[in-house]
């Protein structure tokens, strides 16, 4: 009875987590239900790879807890963001739609809680469905773009603009404990080394480039945590002079 339990508790988290997702809007509770069934819970901890060029996975993942970035690593060793996943964002559907990505990796910033559908039933429930099809194409498409942001990004901005532009992205989630920090003051669970990685840099670049943030009042630091206090002065940090 005990395991029942459980288990019960798993699927009403899955069907939850299912509902928040836009691509299943519209769908009926027996459409969400058959879903859940099949998007069995997994979690990873901090650092922890969920695919690997060496070790792909052809599999959606769905976001429920915590934070993924997508990468790639260059010739010379240098690793470069595509993407910064948050809850409730549907991740490595390019395979299941035919494009390659196994020269991506995709690391949990912290512990990391996924629902995950084989490809099987992503063809099954998902791809025959027109509606959650035209919206997976549209998906792809914003990722797509996103991508390409990221490439031009590496290639003309500095690192202190590169360091910037990843604050005011990860800095678009609403703080966990809101009304205890100051109006316009958003925290970042993150730490230098991690901020490092992200922009493709040393931690000592990016620690600089976060010293200089700080002594103008742009953000506030603090162990394992970046607060921003000025988003629009942020977004000035980021653009291309």
């Amino acid at each position: 009875m005990e395991r029942i339990g459980r288990d019960k508790v798993g699927y009403d988290d899955r069907l939850c987590l299912l509902e928040e997702v836009d691509i299943f809007a519209d769908l009926s509770e027996s459409e969400m239900m058959a879903i859940a069934k099949a998007a069995p819970m997994r979690t990873y901890a901090p650092g922890q790879m969920l695919f690997t060029p060496q070790q792909p996975v052809e599999a959606l993942f769905i976001l429920k807890r915590g934070r993924v970035r997508i990468f790639r690593v260059s010739p010379d060793g240098r690793a470069l963001t595509t993407a910064i996943v948050t809850p409730g964002t549907i991740f490595g559907e390019m395979v299941l739609l035919g494009q390659q990505m196994y020269d991506n990796w995709a690391e949990a910033l912290d512990e990391a809680v996924v629902c995950v559908m084989s490809r099987d039933d992503v063809r099954r429930f998902l791809l025959s469905d027109a509606r959650i099809a035209a919206r997976i194409t549209a998906i792809l498409g914003a990722r797509l773009k996103a991508m390409e942001q990221r490439f031009t990004e590496a290639v003309f901005k500095t690192v202190p603009q590169r360091v910037a532009a990843t604050l005011l992205t990860l800095s678009t989630q609403p703080p966990r404990r809101p009304g205890l920090l100051p109006f316009g003051a958003k925290p970042i669970s993150i730490t230098h080394e991690q901020l490092a990685a992200l922009v493709g840099t040393s931690r000592e670049t990016a620690t600089k480039a976060l010293d200089e943030l700080a002594d103008r009042g742009v953000i506030r630091l603090s162990r394992g945590r970046i607060t921003v206090i000025d988003s629009a002065r942020l977004a000035d940090e980021s653009a291309i002079s």
